[in-house]
């Protein structure tokens, strides 16, 4: 049973001195501390004064301990500042907001001291979390007994947010339709960074949400406004608020109580009723008359309260409510075009703290906990209090599963196979993952998991071609199933596998998430991965097929930068494994390192070349392959070609697809009397790693590999060969500080044959012989 809403005056007093802390927050890091770097600061006193009174009548009224939310990133003040008084945050924080060790600019989930459930310093995506994580929630459910509660999951965002195309891919996405779990509040103050938004298209707005299956509630005027547009006069002066241009309106609030009046009846007797609209403004006092137009339902605190509590009964459709605020609310920037990132000056900070209640010198005051506010704070405090998250149940996911590559495979079609045998091979493992595609699960080699596994809909659908015996792929939607297939969206793929990699520590069930998408499209995808993986999601990205080698398709879907990106992305091992074997040994290992504390996401890019697996000479003695084992899930290993004498003239080093090319160059070389070195490289990340750590204290990952691949008593010119931009691999030169000559692609690409391609690009087997001979120059 829902509890009796809290008093609407006392969470009004709540609410002052929220807007309070808020602006003295923001106020404390740009004036109340030594800065002598000539950079701003900065805070977002404005942005969170809009905010205030919803955030309000959310956590001090409408949300439980299983509620997650995700605030404004220019809200941050707001949520440290309640999070204050609810007892979650220790006062020694508040004035180092944006200080190292302190409170981050924007909300962190991982680095802020307080309860912040998602970062959403990326404008648009952070909004999204919300939902994905809620989608990752009903996963875990369908997957695991026990798992704990999810309650609601509520996105707060600003207006300007929607514009963001993150919003509406996700919106638009037909499961989020029947995901009544889902609250969105949308601040609907009217301005964005720079301006004033001349028309913010409503209608327009609302017609979206509806169409994509939302309730759509608006909350235009609050409750004191209304009961003046029922008095004689008061349709008139609705009806001329509402045709106002937004910087009319503004350009209102900030004129003076003196002059509201005079303004609403600028149209003069052109307006529809105006002797009744004069005659109504006449009996208002103007102080009165001021405050009724600021009467926006985003600031009604009792209006909210009841609002967030009826949406609740619409439990099989997600709601958004659009909120009408003031940017500025109560303070001196109110409303103004260009108070996004302003700062209160002293005196406005003195004429603040006289309004709130508070004296300027003791800013941090909480309130005395024997009066109504403070037991309110004190027992939302108790009730919002989260118990720890379980560790999750230890999962072992075996090292090799063992099987024999004889024949020549893809490194794609040998993640469908490994992915199918992974059921039989390693229950316990397969049970954790679940995969993910944009529409190309049958085309990245996904078929083989999905007919074991299934599909997973957040609600059960007919198979109609169950009875189609042609049919190859079983394409069964329940809720059983682990493979979630989105539209074609990638943004949409990203964002929901990083809330299906931080559901270890939301609700303690580890899940290793795995997502194909082709890899031209990883650059689409990334800002909003890295986003994922900021906020503590852990998965793996598999961009597959990739770069010139799949020549046929042409230049829009030969992926050229992407070795480069996930070498450079934190929180993330990069991968290239050439050979079926090193793949199955590298996939494994990445997968052991998701989910758990201390892990790390995973980016693959594989290719559908055949190559024969026989030309990787995985040693057949046991001690041996171990060690294989180990050198390819370190970054790399040394190739035999022919019996190499003690010296070497060149080392040709090559990643991925193009490793035929290498081995044949390497063999081209020999026969011409040139002694040529064969480096694999399966994680130019991790061997970049260990090339960075040399001669730390902490070998970390990768070890000291690329002393191994690259000793000093074995010095030799190198030639580096990339499917992929040559930078990726440069760094190797100052390895040893060897001559260096980089092969790789550097131009967009076109329709042609594997070899046309190879030539076009200099990565052939020619190329690499020529490059190698002017290298040591012969």
């Amino acid at each position: 049973m829902t509890s009796p809403a809290p008093d609407v005056d006392v969470l009004r007093e709540i609410a002052r001195r929220v807007l309070w802390l808020s602006a003295s927050i923001v106020d404390a890091a740009n004036a109340g501390r030594p800065n002598d770097s000539g950079v701003k600061v900065g805070g977002h006193q404005a942005s969170s004064a809009s905010m205030v009174d919803i955030m309000v009548a959310l956590w001090f009224a409408e949300l439980t301990a299983q509620d997650r939310v995700s605030v404004k990133p220019h809200a941050s003040p707001v949520l440290h500042a309640v999070n204050y008084l609810l007892g979650d945050l220790d006062e020694s924080y508040l004035p180092r907001l944006r200080e190292k060790g302190g409170l981050q600019s924007y909300p962190s989930r991982l680095k802020d001291p307080d309860t912040v459930d998602f970062s959403t310093g990326s404008v648009g995506i952070g909004a999204t979390a919300a939902l994905w994580a809620a989608m990752a929630h009903r996963y875990l459910t369908s997957q695991f007994s026990g798992t704990p509660d999810g309650g609601r999951f509520v996105s707060l965002l600003g207006d300007a947010e929607l514009d963001e195309g993150a919003i509406w891919e996700a919106v638009m996405d037909p499961a989020v339709a029947r995901m009544g779990e889902l609250l969105w509040v949308v601040d609907l103050n009217r301005q964005s960074l720079d301006r004033v938004v001349p028309d913010i298209q409503i209608a327009k707005l609302q017609g979206m949400f509806a169409a994509a299956g939302w309730q759509v509630v608006v909350l235009k005027w609050g409750r004191i406004i209304s009961e003046l547009f029922e008095r004689p006069g008061g349709q008139a002066l609705r009806a001329r608020l509402e045709a106002m241009p937004n910087e009319e309106y503004q350009r209102m609030l900030r004129a003076g109580p003196a002059q509201t009046a005079e303004r609403i009846l600028a149209a003069g007797d052109l307006l529809p009723g105006a002797s009744e609209l004069k005659a109504l403004l006449d009996e208002i006092d103007p102080a009165e008359l001021a405050a009724a137009v600021r009467d926006l339902g985003g600031h009604d605190i009792g209006l909210l309260v009841d609002t967030f509590r009826a949406v609740d009964a619409d439990a099989d459709r997600p709601t958004v409510v659009f909120a009408y605020t003031v940017k500025g609310r109560g303070l001196p920037t109110e409303g103004h075009p260009n108070n996004h990132s302003a700062l209160l000056t002293g005196a406005q900070m003195e004429e603040l703290a006289v309004a709130s209640g508070v004296d300027r010198a003791l800013p941090w005051q909480r309130f005395d906990p024997d009066t109504p506010a403070g037991r309110l704070c004190a027992d939302r405090g108790r009730a919002l209090r989260r118990e720890p998250v379980a560790t999750p149940a230890p999962v072992t996911v075996p090292a090799q599963l063992g099987h024999a590559y004889r024949k020549p495979i893809s490194t794609q079609a040998a993640l469908g196979r490994l992915l199918a045998d992974l059921p039989r091979d390693a229950p316990a493992a397969a049970a954790r993952v679940v995969t993910c595609s944009p529409d190309v699960a049958s085309s990245t080699n996904l078929g083989g998991w999905i007919n074991k596994t299934g599909v997973w809909s957040v609600q059960d659908r007919h198979d109609w071609f169950a009875d189609d015996a042609e049919r190859v792929l079983r394409w069964q939607e329940n809720r059983n199933g682990q493979h979630i297939e989105l539209g074609i969206a990638e943004v949409n793929l990203v964002s929901l596998l990083g809330e299906l990699g931080a559901t270890w520590s939301r609700w303690g069930e580890r899940l290793i998430p795995i997502a194909t998408l082709y890899d031209p499209f990883v650059s689409r995808a990334l800002e909003p991965w890295s986003y994922g993986i900021y906020a503590g999601g852990q998965s793996i990205l598999v961009g597959t097929p990739s770069g010139v080698t799949l020549a046929p398709e042409g230049g829009a879907h030969q992926s050229i930068t992407t070795p480069s990106i996930g070498l450079e992305q934190p929180g993330c091992v990069a991968w290239e494994p050439a050979f079926p074997q090193d793949l199955e040994w590298c996939l494994l290992h990445a997968m052991s390192r998701v989910g758990v504390p201390g892990g790390t996401s995973a980016y693959f890019r594989l290719s559908t070349r055949p190559i024969d697996p026989q030309q990787a000479a995985v040693p057949e003695d046991p001690a041996l392959r171990e060690r294989r084992r180990r050198q390819a899930v370190a970054g790399g290993y040394r190739l035999p070609a022919g019996h190499p004498p003690e010296s070497e003239d060149v080392t040709l080093v090559g990643v991925g697809a193009i490793m035929p090319e290498v081995i044949a160059a390497a063999g081209a070389l020999a026969a011409a009397g040139v002694n040529a070195g064969v480096v694999c490289l399966t994680s130019p990340d991790l061997v970049f790693r260990s090339f960075q750590q040399r001669g730390g204290r902490d070998a970390g990952v990768g070890g000291d590999i690329v002393s191994e691949l690259f000793p000093d008593g074995r010095r030799a010119p190198l030639v580096t060969v990339h499917d992929g931009h040559p930078h990726t691999l440069a760094f190797l030169g100052a390895v040893r500080g060897d001559r260096i000559r980089c092969l790789g692609v550097t131009e967009f690409g076109q329709s042609s044959s594997l070899a046309d391609a190879y030539r076009l690009h200099g990565i052939d087997t020619a190329s690499i012989v020529d490059a190698a001979l002017t290298v040591t120059d012969r």
